[in-house]
Formats: structure tokens, C-alpha cells, sequence
């Protein structure tokens, strides 16, 4: 699962009733082309409140390829300045961002069209360049793009990103600038590669500068360990050194934990696909990082505090927020899977606890039980892998023991079997038990 998706969600795709948010958006920017300048600002001022409410359905209904030809529209006939444009973009592009996903209309948008035409004219003044605009253009259309970013507009925009990421000065105005500068790195997705020499000690320092003087958001700060990681798994050279010099592990485990705590868990409840408040933002994606982290990256590092602070987050989330609940588990999955994770972590972190009890669960959906057995799978091909090292035979026996007497106390062997009657095997494209029974078990 990579942070910045495309809309796959079948709910998300089904066409939301009219509500507030869309109707009083609907109407406030068909009055944006007949207003003053200064009051076209306070309309965009409400446009982006009414954005930031918006879930997702109700994102993708507002912002399709006729909303951005309306916006190219109206800077044409100069009902709309290009100051105002950019802001409106910018306005649109961060809440596109904050919420993951992908309106691919921006793509084949006369507007999207527009700032390309701009980005490329504007780098090739020798003289006159306004650097500040050319940095607008660049977050405009990265936060709203997804797949076309070509080589050239990779070329000129990424050092522009860091050039800003990289500013020491201490401010409220230059804090929002490296945000919105890192926000758009960070949608720069894993399959688009870029040359290293654009990126890599920048980036770097970045995320050192931040550990030593923690100048950056924790938006901004998960935003830089994105686009790095994005690299790394788009361009296989790089290796997993930089991340271990880094201390991927340990800042992940520390902003997970800083994060839970900030995040208002007694507030309304609320339902899978809803919007993320607050701090829950960039919990969610240090969680979506994490993911793919232990996905595709085995490191040196000690796993179990890391294991943790996400079963601390799912544990939060349990009764709150049925994303967030999800995503820890889907990470806790694939730490079962990485080779370089102990048993005793996923024991000690509390993460076969949660498993255990998602399987009791009354609610599970078809392809649920399949995702946590892969867990469990995953934990017994660590040991088989760790019986092959006789150096710590007592300690590998004591860590099967306990994972054995804790599925044994939840009926985990009963629920298994129970499964397999139910579902013998593929149906129309469903997951099946495989016929090596054992390999959802552990023997001790």
C-alpha cells in the first residue's frame, strides 16, 4: 500500500448524495469569475474551508476535468489573476495531498496543461527568472499530479523543493513554504525515478538538520521520509544504507508514539472512509510508510519498539477510527514477513494480541481472515528460518513455546479448521487455504 493511491475504493468511485459541502462549493465558485480581486480572496478563503471538510466521495465529485478547464477559463478572459490561480491550485493540490488521493483529472486539464507550458518557459529565462513563481507553478502541479512527471519537470522541480526544504530561517512564513515545498516532493511517486545527484544529500540533510534542531512540522518531516523512501524503492543501486544511517526504525517508532498521544480519540467516532482530522494525518502516513518499509527494506536495526507503537496505535484507534485500525494492521502483517523482524518483537510489541483478536472478530470481511493468517504465516516461516541457526537453539525453543501457548489460549487451531470447512477452496477469485496445512500453524 503506497501513501499516495489511486482510487480503487469502490465506495469512494459511487456517487455521493448532495451535500452541504458540495452544494455551497458549487455555488461560491460559479461567483469567483464576477467578483473583485480582494473579494475573490475571502471566496477562496471559504472554498478551501469547504474543501478541507470534504471526504473523499465528495472530493472526487467537486474536482473533475471541467473544473480545472473552468479555472484555465477564467484566467484566460483575466477573471481570475494568476496570483489568485495559484492559490486556488495550491488550495486544491494540499487537500488533494493530505487526503492520498489521485484526481487524475488535473492530468488532461487545460489548467494542468497551462502551468507545464509556464514551468518550462519560466526555467528557460537566462534573465528576469522569478524563482518564487517558478516554485509556485512546481507545488501547483505536482500536488495535484500523479503519474505524468516528466523527466524534464523532475529535473527542474525536485532541486527547487529542497532548495526551500533547506532554508534555516526560523519563521512562520518559511515553515509553511518548506511544508508545502516538502508536500509536493512527497507526491512524487515510487515508479517515477530520479537521478540521485537532484536528491540524495539534500535529502539527507534535510532529515539530519530536523534530528538535531527538529525545525520541521511532523507533516513536513514525514513528507521528506517519503519522497527518500519512494526513491529507494523505484531505484534498487541506492541500497538500504541511507535509511539505516538515518534511523528509519527509530524515528518512525518515535513519531508514532508522539503521535498517538496528540491525536483526540474521545472525539465522534468515525467510519472507514471518512476524513482524517489534526495530527491523525501524519499518523496515518507514518503508518502507510512503515508499511512499506518492512514491505521492501530489511534493515539492521531493533524492531520491537517499533512494533510497539503500532500495536499502541491500533489500540487507540480500536474504537475510533477504522482506517487507522486497518493500516496497523496490514503494517503489523508485512513486519511478519520481513526476515529481519523477531518473533519475540511481534510478541513483545503486543502484535500477535491484536492479530489474534481481529480473527474473533464478529465483523470480519471475506478477505480479512486470508490477510491475518498471512500473518501467522509469515511468524512461522521466521522460526523455521531461525531453526537453522543452533547458536540460540534455547532462546528460538522458549520464543516458539510462548507463541504456541498464546494461539493455543485463543482457539486459534479451532478458528483455522473451522475456516478451512467453510472455505476449501477458490471461488471466483477468492482466497483459498493452502493444502500445506502447516504452514498456519506453529509446532513446537
Amino acid at each position: 500500500m503506497m501513501i499516495t493511491m489511486k482510487l480503487s475504493d469502490k465506495a469512494i468511485f459511487e456517487e455521493p448524495q448532495k451535500s452541504y459541502n458540495t452544494e455551497k462549493f458549487t455555488e461560491l465558485f460559479s461567483e469567483l469569475g464576477n467578483c473583485k480581486e480582494e473579494v475573490q480572496k475571502q471566496k477562496m478563503e471559504e472554498l478551501y474551508g469547504l474543501m478541507d471538510k470534504m471526504d473523499r466521495k465528495e472530493f472526487r465529485y467537486i474536482f473533475k476535468t471541467k473544473l480545472f478547464n473552468e479555472i484555465h477559463a477564467m484566467l484566460k478572459a483575466n477573471k481570475l489573476s494568476l496570483e489568485n490561480t495559484i492559490v486556488l491550485s495550491k488550495f486544491i493540490g494540499f487537500c488533494n495531498s493530505l487526503q492520498g488521493l489521485c484526481i487524475e483529472s488535473f492530468e488532461g486539464s487545460l489548467l494542468g496543461k497551462k502551468f507545464e507550458k509556464m514551468i518550462i518557459e519560466e526555467n528557460k529565462k537566462k534573465e528576469g527568472k522569478n524563482e518564487k513563481l517558478l516554485i509556485e507553478l512546481c507545488e501547483c502541479y505536482f500536488l495535484s499530479q500523479y503519474s505524468f512527471m516528466s523527466k524534464k519537470l523532475l529535473s527542474i522541480c525536485v532541486p527547487l523543493f529542497l532548495k526551500v526544504a533547506l532554508n534555516k530561517e526560523e519563521n512562520e512564513e518559511t515553515q509553511n513554504e518548506i511544508e508545502t515545498a516538502l508536500l509536493a516532493l512527497s507526491c512524487i511517486p515510487f515508479m517515477k525515478t530520479v537521478p540521485k545527484k537532484l536528491y540524495l544529500k539534500e535529502t539527507k540533510d534535510v532529515i539530519k538538520h530536523h534530528q538535531d534542531h527538529h525545525n520541521l512540522s511532523r507533516l513536513a518531516y514525514q513528507s521528506v521520509w517519503l519522497f527518500l523512501m519512494n526513491r529507494l524503492q523505484s531505484d534498487k543501486s541506492l541500497g538500504t544504507a541511507d535509511l539505516d544511517d538515518l534511523h528509519f526504525v527509530r524515528e518512525a517508532a518515535g513519531e508514532l508514539e508522539e503521535l498517538t498521544k496528540c491525536v483526540d480519540w474521545k472525539r465522534e467516532k468515525r467510519g472507514k472512509g471518512e476524513k482524517e482530522r489534526g495530527e491523525e494525518i501524519p499518523l496515518m502516513r507514518w503508518l502507510s510508510a512503515t508499511y512499506n518499509y518492512l514491505s521492501f527494506f530489511e534493515l539492521s536495526e531493533e524492531h520491537d519498539r517499533l512494533i510497539g507503537s503500532i500495536a499502541s496505535a491500533y489500540r487507540a484507534a480500536k474504537n475510533n477510527c477504522q482506517d487507522i485500525c486497518s493500516q496497523c494492521v496490514e503494517t503489523l502483517i508485512s513486519a511478519a514477513k520481513n526476515r529481519t523482524v523477531d518473533v519475540a518483537d511481534l510478541l513483545k510489541g503486543g502484535a500477535v494480541n491484536i492479530i489474534l483478536g481481529e480473527l474473533h472478530r464478529p465483523t470480519l470481511k471475506d478477505e480479512e481472515p486470508w490477510n491475518c493468517l498471512d500473518f501467522f504465516k509469515g511468524a512461522f516461516g521466521l522460526l523455521k528460518r531461525n531453526a537453522n541457526d543452533e547458536t540460540d537453539a534455547a532462546k528460538m525453543k522458549k520464543v516458539k513455546r510462548k507463541l504456541f501457548e498464546k494461539m493455543e489460549e485463543d482457539g486459534y487451531e479451532e478458528w483455522v479448521v473451522g475456516l478451512r470447512y467453510c472455505f476449501p477452496y477458490r471461488i471466483f477469485g477468492c482466497p483459498f487455504l493452502f493444502q500445506n496445512f502447516d504452514d498456519y500453524f506453529v509446532f513446537c
